[in-house]
């Protein structure tokens, strides 16, 4: 645990003992004052059926009539005094002398607490006051004789810390339910914190947000867009990216808490829900931005419960694609044209050691020449400096390789309008010359003939081979995705063909027939930069 911060156990513990304390604490209150108003309603009651039951005692009427002695009062209240537990019981005359007290020597003064002015004028009441036995709860109650005149006044005390004692007695309930409420609110407080962080794999809620956190800025800081869903087809996140890439498709609302199918209609993340399977590298048509697209199910406890999809576009993919197809066609190309220069080294050591001059100096000017011409014939015609010098490296790979290329640039092929047609160009003719290059592997008559011809906007490319050709059947499906008769992870040069060749809206024509080779024409229109400025 990271000093300073406590633990999700302590936390629960301190919040269930605040809460339980609080909440009995006020329990505590209210149920306090009904139980004081409650002994004391009940004390009161007390005091004056007790008073009442003096009251009317023929013993205690009969002695202000002058038929009983008067001690006999006094022994009558003491009795009664016992038996019900309270603090005193006093009788007096319409004077307010006592004929009673619990001490005899009080028996013959007057009243004391100055509260027994309303009973000897006849009215019934509860005060409390403080006499000589202390601070008492006085229930007054008048005497009448047989004629129904007041004689006399009954006044029975109970202590008021009596009623104290029983408001604490009520109480203590109370208290003893707060502590063991207390107690079950801590074992069931570190229940809950064990089950809780067992559920979140152990860590504490600052490792949680800390780890949100770090998984927010990491998700904002890919360039990939993302997207997620849940079970039910929601969206529960998309990052930076992602909503850069909705704008520039025009799709300007807040995605989050939609329903995926309304906000993209096109896509396939519920099915993914479902199926549980993973897709990979899917091109998707968004508003007219295409994109490549992973799709996969996000699973917990084998259960898919969400699905991801993370995507880029496409553009900017095929743009970094063709930047490094570029580099392995010039790496090749020099390879190539090293390994010529080697073998061509070999022989002029060879003629130089046999003194074969005359000889040597024919075959140093032919090569110099050779290469001058077919080097100089294609820069002649290809004005497009990168096709020109990707052109170079494949007719020198193809000598490497021990084929036979013919080269043929009818017309002059000047640089096109938009610099991206190169790329496209180079993804053409590289992937249609490498698998010319495959099909005369194992021919015994290599050749290969690439021809180039421009005309009225329109560029012809043809690359012909002398290899074993293909059926119509197969025709038919060399330019789907992943298909090869060459083994696996095979099958995409002819598709990214394809798919170029539909992005500069041109036509490829196929002629192949078994043992007679194969001829591709491809037709693409063509801009030239200069038609572009005029």
């Amino acid at each position: 645990m990271k000093k300073g911060k406590l633990s999700l156990q302590a936390i629960i513990i301190i919040f269930v003992c605040i809460v339980v304390a609080v909440s009995l604490g006020i329990t505590d209150l209210i149920i306090s004052k009904r139980i004081t108003a409650s002994v004391e309603e009940t004390q009161k009651e007390k005091a004056l059926n007790v008073a009442k039951m003096i009251a009317i005692s023929p013993q205690v009427i009969g002695a202000f009539e002058g038929k009983v002695n008067k001690k006999e009062v006094q022994i009558l209240t003491n009795q009664i005094k016992e038996k019900t537990h309270v603090n005193f019981v006093v009788v007096m005359d319409m004077k307010g002398i006592r004929l009673s007290h619990p001490d005899p020597s009080k028996v013959g003064k007057h009243f004391r607490g100055g509260d027994e002015g309303p009973v000897l004028k006849g009215k019934e009441y509860v005060s409390i006051s403080k006499g000589t036995l202390g601070r008492s709860m006085r229930a007054f109650t008048p005497i009448k004789n047989s004629h129904g005149k007041q004689v006399g006044a009954v006044a029975v005390g109970i202590s008021l810390e009596n009623v104290t004692k029983a408001v604490n007695k009520g109480r203590m309930g109370i208290v003893i339910g707060t502590l063991i409420g207390i107690l079950i609110g801590v074992i069931g407080a570190v229940g809950l914190a064990r089950y809780i962080k067992k559920t979140l794999l152990g860590l504490e809620p600052f490792a949680i947000a800390k780890l949100l956190e770090e998984r927010s800025s990491m998700l904002q800081s890919v360039r990939e867009g993302i997207i997620a869903i849940d079970q039910e087809g929601k969206i529960t996140l998309v990052n930076r990216a992602a909503s850069k890439l909705f704008k520039r498709a025009g799709l300007e609302e807040d995605p989050m808490g939609m329903n995926i199918e309304a906000y993209l209609p096109e896509t396939r993340l519920t099915r993914i829900i479902k199926s549980g399977e993973t897709e990979l590298d899917q091109e998707q048509n968004l508003n007219g931005v295409a994109i490549l697209v992973n799709r996969v199910p996000v699973v917990v406890e084998n259960e898919p419960v969400g699905a991801i999809a993370t995507f880029r576009d496409k553009t900017e993919v095929r743009f970094l694609a063709e930047q490094l197809t570029g580099v392995r066609n010039y790496a090749d190309a020099l390879r190539a044209q090293a390994h010529e220069f080697m073998n061509k080294l070999h022989v002029i050591l060879g003629l130089v050691r046999t003194e074969q001059y005359d000889t040597l100096a024919n075959y140093v000017s032919e090569t110099v020449n050779h290469r001058e011409i077919e080097m100089g014939f294609v820069t002649k015609k290809i004005k497009d400096p990168v096709l020109a010098g990707f052109l170079i490296g494949k007719l020198s790979f193809a000598r490497e390789s021990g084929a036979s290329l013919s080269f043929d640039c009818v017309s002059k092929l000047p640089k096109p309008a938009n610099s991206e047609i190169t790329h496209e160009l180079i993804t053409i003719i590289g992937n249609l010359f490498d698998n010319a290059m495959e099909a005369i592997a194992d021919s015994p008559n290599k050749k290969v003939g690439l021809k180039l011809d421009y005309a009225e906007d329109i560029l012809t490319i043809e690359v012909k081979d002398t290899g074993m050709g293909m059926t119509n059947s197969l025709q038919n499906k060399i330019l789907d995705k992943g298909f090869s008769t060459k083994g696996e992870n095979r099958g995409f040069g002819l598709y990214l063909l394809a798919q170029a060749i539909e992005r500069l809206e041109g036509d490829l024509i196929i002629s192949s027939k078994p043992g007679k080779g194969t001829n591709f024409a491809v037709y693409i229109p063509y801009k030239a930069e200069d038609e572009k400025n005029d």
